[in-house]
C-alpha cells in the first residue's frame, strides 16, 4: 500500500495515533502528530511512497506536536519529537511540515552512521551518479529540481548515503527543499511541478518542498555508482562554465560537507578518498536551469 491509497480520514488517524509508518529508502520512520494540516502535506508529497503495517520495525519514532499552554492559543507552535523526547526550539504551527523534513534529516545524519554521510544532491542517469555537493545557498537543490523534472532519477536533495563497502550511494527520495527565489524559478522551468504552499519566515527563508518524481521513488532501493562530483555555484546573469576542479580541494569541500566523515577516522578516510579517485570532478556556475540540461545531457554523452 502507498500513501496515495489511503483516503484523508485514514491518513489522518494514522497520523494522529501514530501509528503511520512510512519506507523512506533504507529506513522506517514512524510519524505521531496532532496537526491537521500536515497530514494533507503528507498526502501530498508522500503519495507515491510505501506505508509499512502498524506493527513493523522502525529506526525513527517521530513525532510533531503542538505545544500546550496559552501559546496554544495566541501564537500556535510545535516542537519535534524524537523518540519521545523534544528536540530543537519550537516553530510557528505553519511550519510544522518543513519542521519534519528537518527533522528526518536530523535522524539520518545524527544515527545512521553505517553509511559516510554527505550533505549533498545526488541524482542518476543511465546508471550514472551525478554528486553535488555544496554549503547552503549555491544551487544545489535548484539545480537537483531542474534536472529531475527533465528525466533525472533523484535519490537524493540532502544526504547522500555513500556505502564504504561497495562504493554505491543510496538515497531516500524525499522532497526537495526549494528556497527562496528558487521556487519561483523551478514553476516557471516546469509548470504544473507539484509544491507545497511556500512558507515563509523560516530560518532558512521562504522554503516550499517539491513532490518527488513518482518512478524516483518507485527506484528508491536502487543505489547507483558515482561518476561525477559537481561543485555547482547559482550567479545571476552568468555564461555557464564547466571547469575542473582539483581532486585535493573537492576532498576538502565533501570531507567538511559530511556530517560523520571524522566519526569513521581512517575508514573514512579512505572512502571518501575512493569516492573522489572514481569521480570526475567538475566546477559549474550557471545562473538558468535551460544551460544547466543542456551542459549536463553533454557531460553524460561523453564515456564514463
Amino acid at each position: 500500500m502507498i500513501v496515495s491509497d489511503l483516503v484523508p480520514a485514514q491518513l489522518a488517524g494514522l497520523l494522529r495515533r501514530g501509528e503511520l509508518q512510512l519506507r523512506l529508502g533504507p529506513f522506517v520512520a514512524r510519524m505521531r502528530s496532532d496537526v491537521p494540516a500536515l497530514a494533507t502535506d503528507i498526502a501530498a508529497m508522500y503519495g507515491d511512497f510505501t506505508v509499512c503495517p502498524p506493527d513493523a520495525f522502525a529506526d525513527f519514532h517521530v513525532e510533531v506536536a503542538r505545544e500546550h499552554g496559552l501559546r496554544r492559543w495566541i501564537k500556535p507552535m510545535i516542537r519535534f519529537y524524537f523518540d519521545g523526547k523534544p528536540s530543537f526550539v519550537p516553530l510557528p504551527v505553519t511550519q510544522a511540515f518543513a519542521m519534519l523534513e528537518w527533522g528526518l534529516n536530523w535522524c539520518v545524519a545524527a544515527h545512521c552512521h553505517q553509511y559516510l554521510i554527505i550533505h549533498a544532491a545526488v541524482i542518476e542517469r543511465h546508471g550514472r551518479a551525478l554528486v553535488l555537493p555544496a554549503p547552503p545557498g549555491s544551487g544545489k537543490s535548484t539545480l537537483c529540481a531542474g534536472l529531475v523534472t527533465r528525466g533525472w532519477r533523484l535519490l537524493t536533495d540532502e544526504l547522500a548515503l555513500y556505502d564504504m563497502q561497495t562504493g554505491l550511494i543510496y538515497g531516500m527520495a524525499r522532497p526537495i527543499n526549494l528556497k527562496n527565489q528558487s521556487i519561483a524559478l523551478i514553476q516557471d522551468f516546469s509548470p504544473g511541478t507539484a509544491m507545497t504552499d511556500p512558507i515563509p519566515d523560516t530560518t532558512k527563508g521562504t522554503v516550499a518542498l517539491m513532490r518527488p518524481p513518482t518512478q524516483s521513488v518507485q527506484r528508491m532501493d536502487e543505489p547507483a555508482r558515482p561518476a561525477c562530483i559537481v561543485l555547482p555555484t547559482y550567479r545571476a546573469g552568468s555564461t555557464p562554465s564547466l571547469t575542473p576542479h582539483s581532486r585535493a580541494q573537492t576532498f576538502l569541500l565533501m570531507a567538511d560537507q559530511s556530517f560523520n566523515f571524522n566519526i569513521h577516522g581512517e575508514r573514512g578516510f579512505d572512502a571518501m578518498a575512493a569516492l573522489i579517485d572514481r569521480s570526475a570532478c567538475f566546477q559549474y556556475t550557471y545562473s538558468h536551469l535551460a544551460d544547466a540540461k543542456r551542459t549536463f545531457e553533454a557531460l553524460w554523452s561523453t564515456p564514463a
